[in-house]
């Protein structure tokens, strides 16, 4: 697929998860929020960019305790609604970009933290955006990547990414832990810091706030349910009475701008 087509996908599915991503529960988690402020360090002097910011969630978290927060993303649905959230919240100290983020459009060195949550997962070339996201970080300042990860197991990850791309026709590949981690050391910035929590909610309740191909909702529930006897999945998968549930991994990696 070119790059072109793949960024049409993410418009398509994200101008119509606008809404539904941008306020489910898990997403807009305050605990997992504190632990990427407290992952990147954050202070009053220092400049943020969220890169691929959607609904603008991170940067409003990071806006109170920031010089100032930016936004970019490629969707302008959810432009849209970060400019509503911050406006709901009174923000004022924010910047809202629409823009490719494999070529940001910023001077080398313009941010003292550059984030990226949720979003790894979308890039055809991941490294790539890592590197973009190196150039405009000041020496000093700090890379945080978010980002659900897969099993180590090829098999496993495979399973997982088949469900990702079934759910979201836009998805690209989930990494496996060693491969995020491997994109800092990559780029020269050593091995990164890392903390974890899990997404955790009913398959019902992500599949409201998801956008799969026709027909293709009922092969994501039967990879979920059975996942439940084999872990064909590589994740927590459980039936609570009429409720299947799951938990994605959550990796929060920072390190260092040399």
């Amino acid at each position: 697929m070119t790059d072109t087509a793949h960024n049409s996908l993410i418009r398509d599915q994200f101008t119509r998860q606008a809404t539904p991503f941008s306020t489910a529960a898990p997403i807009a988690d305050s605990g997992a929020l504190t632990m990427i402020l407290e992952a990147a360090e954050a202070g009053p002097d220092d400049a943020v960019l969220d890169v691929a910011c959607g609904g603008g969630i991170v940067v409003c978290a990071f806006a109170p305790h920031v010089k100032h927060a930016t936004g970019i993303d490629m969707t302008p649905a959810m432009l849209d609604r970060a400019r509503h959230l911050a406006a709901e919240k009174g923000i004022a100290n924010v910047t809202w970009r629409e823009g490719d983020v494999a070529h940001l459009p910023y001077p080398d060195g313009s941010f003292t933290i550059v984030a990226t949550r949720f979003a790894m997962h979308h890039f055809p070339d991941p490294s790539a955006v890592f590197r973009e996201m190196v150039r405009v970080c000041a020496p000093g300042g700090r890379i945080v990547v978010v980002d659900t990860y897969v099993s180590p197991d090829s098999a496993k990850a495979a399973e997982f990414n088949r469900l990702e791309k079934l759910r979201d026709p836009s998805h690209a590949r989930s990494l496996a832990l060693a491969e995020l981690q491997d994109l800092f050391r990559a780029s020269g910035l050593g091995q990164p810091r890392a903390s974890f929590y899990e997404l955790r909610d009913e398959v019902k309740n992500l599949l409201a706030r998801s956008f799969p191909n026709p027909g293709d909702e009922a092969k994501i529930i039967d990879l979920f349910s059975a996942s439940i006897a084999d872990g064909r999945l590589g994740i927590p998968v459980r039936r609570d009475g009429d409720r299947l549930e799951y938990a994605y991994p959550v990796a929060i990696l920072a390190a260092p701008r040399s």
